[in-house]
């Protein structure tokens, strides 16, 4: 009768399944997966340096190669440092299958009251349990092949997101009869347990996707100023490539979100940007203005929509295409069609359905009257200077700049703050290129391994917009980088700290800082020694003239390099959604289209077709300068 370890079952999964690349750091917890992962020697194992990293590396992978993969974590601290990474793909529905170690199974069990299992174990699975799609351990070695392979299903499955399964160290080294392994049942996983969404709970609420066509079509049919606002649900649905035909078919002003900001070209005449709450101002007019709204696989978060729904998009009915219903409705009666679909298939009806285009020239011409009147790199982003005379570049210029040297092909991947804000606010994408990010948790830290999985799995070149401060939270896996020789290019935005939380302060304690600066208790180390330390070579850019000379060389070069861009160490981040103090100290919150740094309210009035918000209107001039 033959037998097989149930770390053996897993390798041979892998290899089943044509997953090439799995991540991980190794430790008594996870070694007899990683020996047997080794030896049968399909899967390359990619050794981080921090189990958050794996995580993150991992969704991004998937995000260039639309495959699954795997994580390896330890017991104890090696699977609680992988928790910010699992929350992070949680929030941004990024599929991955966690694979986590603990102690022997007799301590593992759930009549063990204990808050320690055995030497470092505790119940991992029921920590993670709300952030993941599902959560199980295998007690029994004929377990294995049929909850792993559940596992892998779910993880895609519906609305995609983690999954964590836990397996004791001795469940990994035991024999296994192959003839005693439970059947693989993958029946149900759409819509049983393990999926997001619930297709009873509040369904009547929501229309189905032939009905929402429908009400759409409506829609298009009596608006005049329609616009289609397009998410990385479609992205998710596999229906990319269904985008250009859509825009075209139906002739209407087109936004992206941020995650599918590279989802269609950039520079096509009927795409207008990305708006929000630090939206592009051209496109916080269009969608202000709208009277139809029609969203397709973008959940509508906070960042899009603003604080105060009543003032958003307030002249339209809403239409939104989600797979979520919770998603569907958390918006209330603001959303007109909650429609209840794949956008990909929502995608396909409506082309099927679209024998007419629903163009109004006069809206088009007003959209791209917006357009040139307030480009993205404006007045706002000049140069600044410190107290000593010294100029510092701004970063929304550089990266107008930067994306001039932008290969065909080309990656972006950015962590938070001033590589977040300028780069989405500013690079513009052609088709074959892509810019990822992690927009739901924005956890700091995250660049360096989204640059990593992507480059693996993308096998090209990756450049990597991150921050001094972000830098510090991963750092670690410049060695990632360095053993691989993975051709990642590192811009540094040296600001001296955090520039996002210095202006936060700015606005709640009159400028008085702590701990974001170096005067007031943080400090980053010399990046150029840092590089010289890993063996990767450096570049500093302090003027428009190293600028165009170091871009292109870095370029050049087929590996990976760090380079250092010093930006003002107060750089605001405009155009965004700011709070406005009054004479008398009241506080007043402008509608979306309301950006600072503010325009004349004659200005306002001209670009508002629904007419001026009260709020804006009764803004006092004296605030504006």
């Amino acid at each position: 009768m033959l037998e097989k370890k149930v770390s053996d079952i897993f390798a041979e999964f892998l290899q089943s399944q044509r997953i090439h690349h799995v991540f991980g750091i190794v430790g008594a917890g996870n070694a007899q997966i990683f020996d047997a992962i080794t030896r049968l020697g399909f899967t390359k194992i990619i050794c981080v340096h921090h189990e958050q990293a794996a995580v993150m590396a991992a969704t991004t992978y998937y995000r260039m190669t639309g495959k699954v993969t795997i994580v390896l974590l330890t017991t104890g601290a090696g699977s609680t440092n992988g928790v910010t990474g699992v929350v992070s793909a949680w929030m941004d529905s990024m599929p991955v299958l966690v694979i986590s170690g603990n102690e022997n199974s007799r301590f593992t069990t759930a009549e063990n009251s204990l808050r320690i299992w055995g030497v470092q174990g505790y119940d991992s699975t029921q920590m993670v349990e709300k952030v993941t799609k599902w959560t199980e351990r295998i007690m029994r070695p004929e377990q294995a092949l049929n909850v792993i392979s559940r596992a892998y299903a779910v993880a895609s499955a519906s609305r995609p997101g983690p999954v964590w399964i836990d397996i004791p160290m001795n469940i990994q080294a035991a024999l296994v009869s192959l003839d005693k392994l439970e059947p693989v049942e993958l029946v149900g996983i759409d819509a049983g347990a393990g999926t997001v969404v619930d297709m009873e709970a509040d369904q009547d609420r929501c229309v189905n996707c032939q009905t929402g066509l429908h009400i759409v079509k409506e829609m298009l049919s009596s608006a005049e100023r329609p616009v289609l606002w397009l998410g990385n649900g479609i992205r998710f649905a596999g229906a990319e490539h269904r985008v250009l035909e859509l825009v075209e078919r139906l002739g209407i002003p087109v936004l992206v979100s941020w995650q599918a900001c590279d989802i269609l070209d950039s520079n096509h005449p009927l795409c207008f940007g990305r708006a929000g709450v630090y939206g592009q101002r051209a496109a916080n007019f269009v969608l202000q203005n709208c009277d139809a709204l029609i969203c397709i696989g973008t959940r509508l978060a906070i960042p899009q929509v603003g604080y105060d729904l009543t003032e958003f998009a307030r002249a339209a009915k809403i239409a939104m295409v989600d797979i979520d219903v919770k998603e569907l409705l958390k918006l209330g009666d603001r959303i007109h069609a909650p429609i209840l679909s794949d956008a990909g298939k929502f995608i396909e009806q409506l082309l099927s359905d679209a024998d007419n285009s629903y163009s109004r020239s006069e809206w088009i011409t007003q959209c791209e009257a917006y357009r040139q009147n307030y480009p993205v790199v404006g007045p706002e982003h000049a140069d600044m200077r410190d107290d000593s005379g010294t100029n510092f570049i701004n970063s929304y210029r550089f990266m107008e700049i930067l994306e001039k040297y932008f290969h065909d092909d080309q990656i972006v991947v950015t962590d938070m703050g001033t590589a977040l804000l300028s780069g989405h606010q500013v690079l513009k994408f052609k088709p074959g290129q892509r810019m990822l990010t992690s927009t739901g948790l924005g956890e700091m830290g995250f660049g360096l391994p989204g640059a990593i999985g992507a480059a693996i799995g993308a096998n090209r070149e990756v450049l990597c917009l991150n921050c001094d401060g972000g830098m510090m939270l991963n750092l670690q896996e410049l060695q990632t980088i360095a053993h691989h020789k993975l051709p990642i290019k590192i811009i540094i935005f040296n600001n001296d700290g955090y520039l996002m939380i210095k202006h936060t302060q700015k606005a709640l304690f009159s400028g008085r800082y702590s701990g974001s600066d170096r005067k007031s208790g943080v400090t980053c180390p010399d990046f150029a020694k840092v590089a010289y330390a890993f063996s990767i070579p450096s570049f500093q850019i302090r003027t428009w003239e190293d600028v165009e000379a170091i871009v292109p060389r870095m370029q050049a070069i087929n590996g990976p390099v760090i380079c250092e861009v010093f930006t003002h160490p107060e750089q605001p981040f405009v155009p965004k959604l700011s709070l406005v103090q009054q004479k008398d100290g009241s506080i007043i919150s402008p509608p979306l289209e309301d950006l600072s740094p503010l325009l004349s309210r004659d200005e306002m009035r001209k670009n508002m077709l629904i007419g001026l918000h009260q709020k804006s209107n009764n803004m006092e001039i004296s605030t504006l300068d």
